[in-house]
């Protein structure tokens, strides 16, 4: 399942599209993101990683969202619809208080007008739209008017019959909020258009897009209403199992994540078709997926819903490689990377390996002292993607502080004395090494400290917000980021992209 992102060596960055810089709330899919293509295939970097891409609930968390294939409309550019006509330049305010409902609102407006100028190109493409995504589009835009209609509770607490999905009940909502529903499906039309002209034009610029998929879904979200047969939840909708990760070293309750479990027998006796609709969205955004907690598709940790904690969970076996063997055949020139941290078994080393998946190797976990971990720099294998540190890590300034005088010796030690101050000294390792991919965190090429991290796991405040500003990744990182990427082999041009490579014509919709 690889294509190009394996095929030789390179780098890129970790920036989720909401850090980008811009005078809105959040960063989105505006002339920011494509400058800051510019500046990734300028400096000789080929690769651009974010996060999930979904609509999320009021935490911002990108790993709970309310779809599984839905893009989130408030990364939508509003410059783009007035430059469609379809909203008045004036239209395009800057409101950071209320960025969220301004947004939402100006779509909405040009929504209207893209009825009323009824542009026959524009409406057939808009259908078209429709009809390639209705295995997931129309019961997302039906559950998204529904969940605001009953004041943005989750399903769980809608009336009994539009919580059970009555076919008259829906019908007639149907019926009487057909233009919401319309507006959403609009929504997600113009979400998709704008991330394939960002797409393509990454893509012409010699940058692969790693997405990154969440293996659960949250339970407040169109997926597990419309499709509950797939998901562990009992009559009244609630979870009967959840996952999470049971106790260890760095908690000692495990982590209790909430998501409900699959119900793997009813998505193997229908093949897996939930799982490859999911991935043929996932295939239409990216250039290749990470697969969060990868060894939740060999075993994954039951936790009973009653628990408060995830003490009292067992570890359940789960048919991962049925689901790759599936997905191999349905998308054999997609790339998939294993998120495989944390406490790996055997078997999970042998399922990522049997389908040549490339694993993470993250430096900030190398130098527990033993000469056999797999992190450690003399333990890489080509196929692996390396990182400095995740989304999920302290950057890797403040991780080194930190540090005890012992542990920063066996580093020097491990890595070589160096004139080089950190986190330049771990950026080095990971460009120096045998992996075929590596990345490096903005906040690290930018030497930033413990205030400018992206997500303290186990927290729900105060995560997901970091921007990058204006004129920060400055000429001075490029100047020094740039020869290092020559003399690790890692440095890529937009010709060596298009002599390497077929550019095929963008069919994402």
């Amino acid at each position: 399942m690889q294509t190009a992102l394996m095929s030789q060596r390179r780098a890129g960055v970790l920036l989720h599209i909401t850090s980008l810089p811009g005078p809105h709330a959040f960063g989105d899919i505006s002339k920011h993101a494509y400058d800051f293509i510019d500046q990734l295939s300028a400096t000789g970097f080929s690769v651009w990683q974010i996060l999930p891409l979904g609509p999320t609930h009021e935490d911002l968390c990108p790993y709970q969202s309310l779809s599984a294939h839905a893009g989130n409309p408030q990364l939508i550019n509003l410059e783009w619809l007035a430059e469609k006509g379809w909203l008045k330049s004036d239209e395009v305010s800057v409101d950071i208080e209320n960025d969220r409902n301004v947004r939402l609102n100006c779509i909405e407006r040009a929504f209207y007008c893209f009825k009323v100028l009824n542009n026959n190109e524009q409406l057939i493409k808009f259908n078209e739209f429709i009809e390639a995504n209705n295995y997931w589009l129309e019961s997302y835009a039906l559950y998204v008017v529904l969940r605001q209609e009953f004041e943005n509770n989750s399903w769980v607490h809608w009336p009994q019959g539009y919580r059970d999905l009555d076919d008259n009940l829906l019908n007639e909502f149907k019926l009487s909020h057909r233009e919401k529903i319309e507006a959403i499906l609009f929504q997600q039309y113009i979400f998709f258009e704008q991330w394939a002209e960002l797409k393509t034009y990454a893509n012409e610029n010699g940058i692969l897009i790693i997405g990154d998929m969440p293996i659960f879904v949250s339970h407040d979200s169109a997926d597990v209403w419309a499709n509950r047969k797939y998901f562990s939840v009992g009559l009244d909708g609630n979870a009967k199992y959840v996952a999470g990760v049971p106790p260890d070293y760095f908690s000692e309750f495990g982590q209790r994540w909430g998501n409900p479990h699959y119900q793997w027998d009813e998505i193997k006796r229908d093949e897996f078709s939930w799982w490859v609709e999911r991935i043929q969205t996932q295939a239409k955004l990216y250039d290749a997926i990470r697969i969060d907690h990868f060894r939740g598709l060999v075993q994954y940790w039951e936790i009973p819903a009653s628990e408060e904690n995830a003490i009292n969970g067992r570890w359940v076996d789960a048919p991962g490689r049925e689901l790759l063997q599936k997905l191999n055949q349905c998308f054999p020139e997609f790339s998939l990377i294993a998120e495989d941290l944390g406490t790996i078994t055997p078997d999970v080393i042998k399922l990522r390996d049997e389908f040549s998946l490339p694993g993470m190797l993250i430096l900030q976990f190398a130098f527990s002292g033993d000469s056999d971990n797999p992190y450690l720099p003399v333990n890489h294998t080509k196929n692996s993607v390396v990182y400095t540190a995740t989304h999920d890590n302290d950057t890797t300034v403040s991780w080194y502080e930190s540090l005890s005088a012992e542990t920063k010796q066996y580093i020097s030690e491990c890595l070589g004395f160096s004139s080089l101050a950190m986190p330049w000294v771990l950026i080095k390792a990971a460009f120096d090494s045998v992996a075929n991919v590596a990345i490096i965190p903005m906040q690290d090429l930018l030497s930033l400290g413990k205030e400018q991290r992206m997500n303290t796991p186990g927290t729900t405040q105060g995560n997901w917000q970091w921007r990058l500003t204006d004129g920060q990744y400055s000429d001075e990182v490029v100047s020094k980021v740039a020869p290092m990427l020559v003399n690790s082999g890692r440095a890529f041009s937009v010709e060596d992209y298009v002599s390497t490579h077929v550019m095929q014509p963008n069919s994402n919709l």
